[in-house]
């Protein structure tokens, strides 16, 4: 089950189609769908869980926590609608693209793609490219 909590003013436009298509990226990397909260906020609150349990004082887009067991994909995925918004304007990309790449950046995580690495991180955005023309609203 995919729920989406809002600690800000924003809202997702079509929580059905955001839901299938994540869905849909599940299954497509042969995973489960289990429970995964998605919570929309602002920086402060992300910039504060970052420091809390990361122990990083910086400003970020997203954080997961990852209780994936086996096939079984769960988690939190905390993200930034500031931090998109910033950031999708340094791309020069529309809003909704960049969150929608920070959405399921989240789930290729708990699939086990990694960005740590220049290889790794290539690889993160093919499959985050994969995903997004996957999207239908």
């Amino acid at each position: 089950m995919i729920q989406f909590n809002y600690e800000t003013d924003f809202n997702l436009e079509n929580e059905e189609a955001m839901e299938a298509w994540i869905s849909s990226c599940i299954t497509k990397y042969d995973f489960t769908e289990g429970e995964i909260n998605y919570i929309f906020c602002d920086d402060a609150y992300l910039l504060k869980l970052n420091v809390e349990f990361l122990e990083h004082d910086t400003f970020t887009d997203i954080i997961s926590f990852d209780y994936t067991l086996g096939k079984l994909i769960s988690g939190d995925i905390f993200i930034s609608v500031e931090r998109v918004r910033e950031n999708a304007k340094k791309f020069s990309q529309p809003f909704e693209n960049e969150l929608n790449r920070v959405v399921i950046h989240g789930i290729l995580h708990y699939c086990g793609f990694k960005d740590k690495s220049a290889s790794d991180k290539e690889v993160m955005r093919a499959e985050e490219d994969n995903c997004l023309s996957l999207f239908k609203s």
